[in-house]
């Protein structure tokens, strides 16, 4: 793996040197878009706008629109924004686990010890471990700030960027409707989620999609064609949510047994 930042994690008085790696990766296919007529590639070209002439990785700049021109701005001077949190995940603070929306978390990322750093990091990794708390910082990667919590994956420290709050849409223009449902109807819901509820293993799902994808694109490579299953999703009336979530509990009995 690849680091992605390198600088240093602290609590406290206590510095953590460290390198920072993605911890996920993206599944999709890796498909280029084509020209329907002749099934040629097509590029995308950095074209100055003005000129029409295509522009070098190595000439081009950032700009900031300020009134009728751009303040251009270079490497350093997004260095010099924030030099400390360039270089530095400094926790601020610790809060419970069960105090995080799942909503906030973006990307995951696995911190690894360098230099002389074994020891402390073993200490803040275990001290994490034993109290069930998440540290919260917030450092600079990439010309963007972030906010993230500091938490134990597998016995390694892992860096979990999350949403700031003001990234989060307020959900009061999502239209629910008002109706009300029976003691009996939530009564009959909480035993089919209790029935429902195991330990969660999260190798046990994988995605299938790419992998149909895939036999898709072998097929068309052969010439074949693959039929597709039509699905047919008929929601659940008022009248017939009692039945539904009894035949729902009925069916998860079978299965069990």
């Amino acid at each position: 793996m690849r680091s992605v930042w390198n600088g240093s994690i602290s609590f406290g008085l206590v510095s953590i040197p460290i390198k920072m790696y993605s911890a996920s990766e993206d599944r999709a296919l890796d498909l280029d878009m084509l020209d329907r007529h002749d099934g040629e590639r097509i590029r995308y070209k950095r074209v100055n706008e003005k000129t029409g002439k295509e522009v070098e990785w190595k000439d081009i700049v950032k700009g900031f629109k300020k009134d009728d021109g751009y303040v251009i701005l270079e490497k350093e001077d997004f260095e010099k924004a924030n030099v400390k949190k360039n270089k530095t995940i400094d926790i601020e603070e610790f809060v419970k686990e069960t105090d995080v929306a799942d909503v906030l978390f973006k990307k995951p990322y696995f911190l690894e010890p360098q230099k002389e750093g074994g020891k402390a990091y073993n200490l803040l990794r275990d001290a994490l471990k034993k109290t069930k708390k998440l540290g919260v910082a917030t450092f600079v990667m990439r010309q963007k700030e972030n906010l993230c919590l500091i938490g134990v994956y597998k016995n390694v420290i892992v860096l979990h960027v999350i949403r700031f709050d003001d990234e989060l849409r307020n959900p009061k223009d999502v239209k629910v409707p008002k109706t009300k449902n029976s003691e009996k109807e939530i009564s009959m819901a909480e035993s089919l989620i209790e029935n429902y509820t195991e330990k969660f293993d999260f190798t046990k799902y994988k995605d299938v999609y790419n992998s149909q994808l895939l036999k898709i694109i072998d097929s068309k490579a052969t010439g074949k064609e693959i039929k597709s299953e039509k699905v047919e999703i008929e929601p659940t009336a008022a009248k017939d949510l009692m039945a539904k979530l009894k035949a729902s509990l009925e069916q998860k009995k079978k299965k069990a047994s």
